[in-house]
This record gives structure tokens, sequence and C-alpha cells, in this order.
């Protein structure tokens, strides 16, 4: 199994089952969630709160846009939109280590707001 085949098995166990038990054999025992805030979360502490948001994102749709993989790391882009709500996009990379997911660093953008965040670096009120 490559390491893009093993983020796809995982992105399938949460849309097709609705739960997290299939997804926790795949991750390491060590692995480590970050943000871009800086804070992270453990193995347990990241699937606690997945699975605390599947209710909410029932009927989720997801469209993979890039799936890439370079050495042990693997970068997933997608478009997800709620039935009735805004369309974000997230990009994911993932660290595969000895066939299981170690790291995950996250990236999610409402789609809405994307214009905005084109001119980051001006001051405010420009």
């Amino acid at each position: 199994m490559t390491n893009k085949d093993i983020v796809q098995r995982a992105l399938s166990e949460l849309i097709t089952t609705g739960g997290t038990d299939g997804l926790r054999p795949l991750l390491s025992d060590g692995f480590a969630h970050h943000r871009p805030d800086g804070t992270s979360s453990t193995k347990t502490e990241w699937l606690d709160a997945v699975q605390a948001a599947l209710t909410p994102l029932a009927g989720m749709q997801v469209e993979i846009r890039h799936l890439l993989a370079d050495g042990d790391h693997v970068v997933l882009h997608t478009r997800r939109r709620l039935p009735d709500g805004p369309e974000i996009a997230v990009v994911d990379i993932w660290r595969i280590d000895d066939g299981l997911l170690a790291e995950a660093w996250e990236i999610i953008e409402p789609v809405a707001r994307a214009a905005a965040n084109l001119t980051w670096w001006e001051p405010a009120g420009v």
C-alpha cells in the first residue's frame, strides 16, 4: 500500500462510516495533529474532536482536488461543502511512518473569504 493509498483509505473510512473507529488503527500511537495557531493534539484528542464534528458535518460532500506524495509526506487538497452550508478549501499534510499516519497539519479556508486573504500583509484600514 502506498502512502497515498493510506491517506485515501483514512478519508474513505471517515466518509463511508461516519465514525472514527476505522480510522483509529491507521494512526500511530504517537500521532500528532498540528493547527496553524501552533496548537497540536494527540491521537485520542484528535479522534475525539473528529468524532464530535461528524454529526454536524453529516452529508458533507468532499471533492479531492489534489493528492500528492513526496517521500513520507502526502498532501491532500479538498473542497468540502455541507448540503446547505459554505464551501471550504482544505489542505492536509500527512506524514506517514511505517505504514501509519504519524503527523498531520491542516489549513482550512472558507472559499467565500479567500479574496480577503490575498492581501493579508496590508495594514488594517488600507
